[in-house]
């Protein structure tokens, strides 16, 4: 359990408030509150249409937001997503975060090497000499057990669990402050899903990032998340530490979600 789950009274990494984004009745997220703390991992977790992931890419400032506020607190200060510019954004994008998407094809450049996929977030912050690049590269890809000699292979050639390894390496080669994660084991077999989740976990708290996770799947959440949001229908229905939603749900869907699991 991460340690600054508990510690409530630590100023957050990330807040929203009454942050709501509608394309429908009840479809998108509304009147999220919320708070993520530096080096825990949030889960937000519901069925299909539940609106985690509308919620997860307007706390990226992927979508706009109606009404309410996103607020993220740099190394240079308070931002306010709800107002900085698309030029802002990027530079979070490139500096701050990192995003894992549940199609790693759509967070990699097919068409260059897997090298080149891990070098080009640290050339995006300066970092210019090719030596030191493909070395850090071969270091990751070590890291995410990626056979270091297809350093030069295009990750088309790659299978979907050894893309989804490699989405992680090049995101986390920068170590970023905040990862967003949408579904990171969604399209990946059992067995690949189990070995994903395990060095994630593991990166995660090495580095001591804090991450954003959605996900359908409660025993996904189990494994990563310290703290869980459950929704339903574009809201917020209960909240808490993860072991106590698991052992003491509250709402009747939140006890449907974890019935779930419980035969696992």
């Amino acid at each position: 359990m991460s340690q600054s789950a508990l510690l409530l009274d630590e100023q957050p990494l990330m807040s929203a408030r009454q942050a709501t984004h509608l394309y429908g009745v009840n479809k998108g997220c509304q009147e999220i509150n919320l708070n993520l703390y530096p080096g825990e991992v949030l889960g937000i977790v519901g069925e299909s249409g539940s609106g985690k992931s509308t919620l997860l890419r307007c706390l990226a400032g992927l979508e706009t937001m109606d009404s309410g506020s996103v607020i993220y607190q740099s190394p240079a200060g308070e931002v306010q997503l709800h107002e900085c510019c698309e030029a802002e954004r990027r530079r979070l994008m490139r500096y701050d975060w990192g995003i894992i998407h549940q199609n790693p094809r759509d967070g990699l450049h097919l068409d260059i090497s897997a090298g080149a996929n891990i070098g080009e977030r640290l050339m995006a912050q300066g970092h210019r000499n090719y030596g030191s690049i493909r070395e850090q590269a071969m270091q990751w890809m070590q890291r995410v057990e990626l056979d270091q000699q297809r350093i030069d292979d295009k990750p088309r050639t790659f299978s979907g669990g050894m893309q989804q390894r490699l989405q992680i390496a090049r995101n986390l080669v920068t170590h970023p402050r905040l990862l967003f994660m949408d579904e990171p084991t969604g399209g990946l077999d059992v067995s690949v899903q189990a070995r994903v989740l395990d060095l994630v976990r593991n990166l995660v708290h090495e580095l001591g990032v804090a991450v954003i996770l959605v996900t359908h799947d409660m025993g996904v959440a189990r494994l990563l998340a310290d703290r869980l949001i459950v929704m339903r229908h574009s809201r917020i229905v209960e909240s808490g530490l993860t072991d106590q939603i698991l052992e003491d749900p509250q709402q009747p869907y939140t006890q449907l979600l974890v019935s779930s699991i419980l035969q696992v």
